[in-house]
């Protein structure tokens, strides 16, 4: 099969072919560098979330300024990593069945890999499946906080399951999973706050109550890009496990920041369209359709054209409606820049970011973990 690409180091802007998903590089540095300076002085560690960007090439950058490692959801997204060099992978996750169990084994001989459990019989699957390939598996037992997703009922419940897999020799317990993944996108400080409280509270508690029954928990995980510095303030988390604030999206950028101290993230990352078909002066169309950019939480926004609107996706399409009042009309040809509205799932449908410093591709990037599923 022909490989095709994007774009070529040193190229144009308007030089790339389209759709391709862009990464303004001085942009993803402040990000990167803003993100450090607000952990900066607290024995906090970094693990950041690679499901938002795929990418080993940004893995090894977040390492070299401090990172511990990063976090993956997938076996074979932590093997893209694995292969490319990474060395500590978290597998924020519950893995369960044999085939995937037996390929975490295998990786685990290759690198520092640990895993989340929230139930007995997946901890004893994992448990069988270590003795065989002849490890032990670092386990962190994930708690429901209040997202309601995964996650063993805090306290009492935690608990057992947590003397349980002390007594698993195939296993290592290395302490709590406690991410509020719905806190992310609540839209005000005050109701990030309050959900953050009570996550911390919940925590706080099954730490304790796990302490007192002679089970130390060496690391507490969680947080993400919308609630962080709550986690960081509570003195309770050890490793935050951020993931889009490197790229930031339309979703994100709702959130209300007053008054909660976050750093400003910028918009990084972009799905670079060219306008394929004009009609009149107040309809566009672009060729970034479903399979250019997610719209799962919402559709993209055009970055730096007001008066120009992403009404309308299909396939292949994206329709735009222009204000009558803009003061420059779009041309066919011309490239525009959209800002997705959920990072994770668009970079998802690339195989490549292609890097820009300025208006200059500097890099091209493998999402070496596009579709890495299993």
């Amino acid at each position: 099969m022909m490989e095709i690409s994007a774009a070529s180091i040193g190229e144009s802007l308007h030089d790339i072919d389209t759709p391709a998903l862009i990464l303004d590089l001085d942009a993803f540095e402040r990000n990167c560098e803003r993100l450090r300076q607000a952990l900066a002085g607290t024995p906090i560690n970094i693990r950041p979330h690679a499901k938002s960007h795929k990418c080993p090439e940004i893995a090894r950058r977040q390492i070299a300024m401090g990172a511990v490692g990063i976090c993956c959801q997938k076996v074979s997204e932590a093997q893209a990593f694995i292969e490319a060099g990474i060395q500590d992978v978290l597998i924020s996750n519950q893995v369960v069945g044999t085939k995937k169990i037996e390929r975490l084994c295998t990786l685990a001989k290759r690198a520092r890999v640990s895993v989340c459990v929230d139930h007995l019989d997946n901890a004893r699957a994992l448990h069988d499946a270590a003795v065989a390939a002849g490890i032990r598996l670092p386990v962190l037992l994930e708690i429901d906080v209040g997202a309601h997703r995964c996650g063993v009922a805090p306290g009492a419940p935690a608990l057992a399951l947590a003397q349980a897999i002390k007594g698993l020799a195939g296993l290592q317990f290395k302490g709590l999973q406690a991410y509020h993944g719905g806190a992310q996108h609540l839209r005000t400080h005050d109701e990030r706050r309050l959900a953050i409280t009570e996550a911390v509270r919940l925590t706080r508690e099954t730490r304790d109550l796990l302490s007192e029954h002679g089970i130390v928990c060496e690391k507490i995980a969680g947080a993400g890009t919308g609630s962080f510095l709550l986690e960081a303030s509570s003195k309770l988390y050890s490793e935050l496990q951020v993931g889009s604030y490197v790229f930031m999206d339309v979703d994100y950028a709702r959130n209300d920041q007053t008054g909660s101290g976050m750093p400003e993230f910028e918009h990084s990352l972009f799905v670079l369209t060219t306008v394929m078909s004009l009609s009149g002066v107040t309809h566009a169309v672009v060729d970034a359709g479903l399979k250019a950019s997610s719209v799962d939480s919402g559709l993209p926004v055009i970055a730096q054209r007001p008066g120009v609107h992403y009404v309308r996706a299909s396939d292949e399409h994206g329709v735009l409606r222009i204000d009558s009042t803009i003061a420059e009309p779009l041309r066919l040809g011309q490239k525009l820049r959209l800002i997705p509205g959920h990072c994770d799932p668009t970079v998802n449908l690339y195989d490549e970011l292609v890097a820009l410093r300025g208006e200059h591709v500097e890099a091209l990037w493998p999402i070496s973990a596009r579709g890495a599923l299993l």
